[in-house]
């Protein structure tokens, strides 16, 4: 309990900490090496856990959202981060690789259909995975909607949520000349991918330190300086889908074809005062979709450890065992 709001932290609302049955790395073919791991009940309800980004890997805490004895629970790092190899690459790295991913890692498995579970770029991944495989899910639960689309990255580095932050926003901008900051992408790609390992990390810092200030209605502000190599691997990741669009063919593209997933069930947890992912595109999401239950959480914002996100994904979970 945190004793000075008399509020629950969110580690109090998850499962204990459980260990994986199974770790193994897949050979993908073309260069890259994926981590994977299996936790809860071997023959359980396969759920498979996207984790955000891109670049964030997945972490044990991400393990605990589920009743291990009830959950199959599948976790991986994404290509370029976490404990998969080559670390930081984005060689042979597009949306498109990371959802034939999940199809070789699915069948490795041997499982048939699964519930996916994602927040922010893991609940684009969610998405898009769905949309093109939507006869291999039975259930979508999202947390903090991000659609890939122009105007979200056009609100998170064009200024909209520098508006609330202005001194971190100014922290942000400040290594970047003025004739360049019209397009904080671009002028962050050339750096983060120089060639010269000292000024990829010192970038990287500052592109994940901008993000992670905003993660949460907790923190007003800087929450410590990322570590050098995760923030290089993370931003250049981020940095590089953001840079191409997501690969997707057009802006909007999700929303399009919206109509191959909603004949499925799906649940979104939504901080009200999510600054990185605003709850409109939640909203836009669930607009017309009749199986998709949205929940606003009052005083809550993006990171997955805000304590009334963690408490309506466990709900969520529980919910959906026999």
């Amino acid at each position: 309990m945190d004793q000075r709001s008399g509020q629950k932290r969110a580690v109090e609302y998850l499962y204990p900490p459980v260990d994986p049955f199974d770790q193994r790395v897949i050979d993908m073919g073309d260069g890259h090496k994926i981590y994977v791991e299996q936790c809860g009940r071997p023959d359980g309800i396969p759920v498979l856990v996207l984790h955000g980004g891109p670049g964030g890997g997945c972490s044990p805490a991400m393990r605990r959202y589920f009743d291990p004895s009830v959950y199959r629970v599948v976790l991986f790092d994404q290509r370029g981060c976490g404990r998969s190899r080559p670390h930081a690459s984005v060689s042979d790295n597009t949306t498109w690789h990371l959802v034939r991913d999940i199809e070789t890692i699915r069948k490795e498995l041997g499982i048939e259909q699964v519930i996916l579970f994602g927040g922010s770029w893991g609940a684009t991944l969610v998405l898009i995975y769905a949309i093109s495989h939507p006869a291999r899910v039975v259930h979508l639960v999202l947390r903090g909607v991000f659609l890939m689309t122009q105007a979200e990255l056009d609100w998170f580095y064009g200024g909209g949520a520098g508006a609330f932050f202005p001194e971190l926003w100014a922290r942000f901008i400040a290594p970047i000349p003025p004739d360049e900051r019209r397009n904080m992408i671009s002028a962050y790609h050339r750096r983060l991918f120089s060639g010269n390992m000292m000024e990829e990390i010192r970038f990287g810092r500052i592109w994940a330190n901008w993000e992670n200030a905003l993660a949460s209605v907790h923190h007003d502000g800087p929450m410590g300086e990322s570590a050098g190599e995760y923030a290089r691997a993370f931003s250049r990741l981020e940095n590089h889908y953001f840079h191409n669009g997501g690969f997707l063919e057009q802006d909007g593209w999700i929303l399009r074809e919206k109509n191959r997933i909603t004949h499925l069930p799906a649940h979104i947890i939504q901080g009200r005062y999510d600054m990185i992912c605003p709850p409109t595109s939640a909203w836009k999401l669930a607009e017309g979709w009749d199986r998709c239950h949205l929940t606003m959480v009052p005083l809550a914002g993006h990171a997955l450890s805000e304590p009334g996100i963690s408490a309506g994904l466990v709900r969520v979970m529980d919910s959906l065992r026999p």
